[in-house]
């Protein structure tokens, strides 16, 4: 993640003192974070997210890059026992969360060299049959049925994502291009064809109860051909994907991040941004072109100050924050999952994320408990139903 603008001014805490309420629908509530599960020590890791009642934990599945399961081009790609594949962090992870019962989300990130002449992560496939093609060995390696390195089955994964924050240049490059002296929205002319690939890769292999995830889109855009760090709006973007080829996805994903300290959950933003304040938008727009689809909400976080002076909030705000967020988005009947971003704070104030649940010392703030008794709100209810 990157900062998203730094910010002034506190508010008033009265409109978000009241606690979290369920609704009839189930919610599922996890956790985004890679650092600490992906990379980090998950005998010290997976215990915490048990004790915090996580549900699921979304990582991302690079194809490509220096944690990439295809460095080299596979002969044969579909076959995830290909030589060229090396997914051992990822059996790691999902057999650490099975154990904990936790379910994986897979977001498939991240082009090989190979797959466009070396122009980095962010720049998409030359051919995307290739991409596709992963995401089927990806499915079947993580069907349930298939049999690791020491023989047992790998636990199975159902929920995917394709890419992240296609509308945001750090992830998707370029956003725009020029055609014919007219700009063009070029990052959704190739997310549209992203999100096919990896829809049609997984559900190419017939199995059941796969959900696959697109959209991903960061909250905020410019709408700014030729401009420095030029980006895409997410309802722009949404349209763009539509118009130029996007078919199918079993539900859209947004990140609905605020956008300045002064916001609390509810807050409308201005311009052309969706935060949680009025997500219905989005809603509304994903109706009209693809049907009732449902969301996913798979990154949103506060920052808290300290450290960070520019765009946090005090660490009892943080906590106050989550609980309004987490019962906004479960009364929404369309919104299955939302996933807080990050465990612990990352050191690098500047450049970095502070809206974990631990600071870099390994200190608990409020939002910890806050967020644990928020999900064993939902493991209860899940249970009942």
């Amino acid at each position: 993640m990157s900062k998203r603008g730094a910010l002034v001014a506190a508010l008033a805490v009265a409109a978000v003192a009241a606690p979290p309420a369920l609704a009839s629908k189930h919610m599922l509530v996890g956790l985004n974070d890679e650092a600490n599960t992906l990379y980090g020590n998950p005998d010290v890791t997976f215990p915490i997210l048990r004790r915090l009642h996580v549900q699921v934990l979304r990582v991302n599945l690079y194809w490509g890059g220096r944690f990439g399961v295809a460095l080299e081009r596979p002969l044969d790609p579909t076959n995830p026992r290909d030589p060229a594949y090396d997914w051992t962090l990822y059996d790691r992870t999902v057999n650490y969360a099975s154990q904990y019962g936790i379910r994986m989300l897979f977001s498939i990130y991240g082009t090989p060299g190979w797959a466009n002449r070396h122009e980095g992560l962010n720049r998409p496939p030359i051919h995307f049959r290739d991409l596709q093609r992963f995401a089927t060995a990806a499915a079947r390696r993580y069907s349930g049925t298939f049999r690791g390195l020491d023989g047992r089955k790998l636990p199975r994964v159902r929920m995917w994502l394709a890419w992240n924050e296609p509308n945001n240049p750090i992830f998707l490059f370029p956003q725009y291009r020029k055609v014919k002296g007219h700009w063009v929205i070029q990052s959704a002319r190739s997310y549209a064809r992203i999100c096919n690939a990896v829809y049609t890769g997984i559900h190419g292999t017939r199995i059941k109860s796969e959900k696959v995830g697109c959209g991903v889109t960061a909250p905020r855009g410019n709408d700014l051909p030729g401009s420095f760090r030029a980006s895409v709006s997410p309802l722009v973007f949404l349209r763009a994907c539509k118009k130029d080829g996007m078919r199918r996805f079993d539900v859209y994903a947004h990140h609905p991040y605020y956008g300045s300290k002064r916001e609390t959950p509810s807050t409308k933003p201005r311009g052309h941004a969706v935060t949680l304040g009025n997500i219905g938008v989005l809603l509304q727009l994903i109706k009209r072109l693809y049907g009732p689809k449902h969301l996913w909400i798979t990154e949103y976080a506060y920052q808290t100050n300290p450290p960070d002076r520019g765009f946090g909030v005090s660490p009892a705000k943080q906590a106050l924050y989550l609980r309004e967020a987490f019962a906004r988005a479960r009364r929404i009947p369309r919104i299955d999952m939302m996933l807080w971003f990050l465990l612990r704070d990352e050191p690098n104030v500047s450049d970095g994320w502070q809206s974990g649940f631990y600071d870099v010392h390994g200190h608990r703030k409020p939002s910890y408990n806050a967020f644990q008794t928020t999900a064993r709100a939902a493991t209860t209810h899940r249970r009942r139903r």
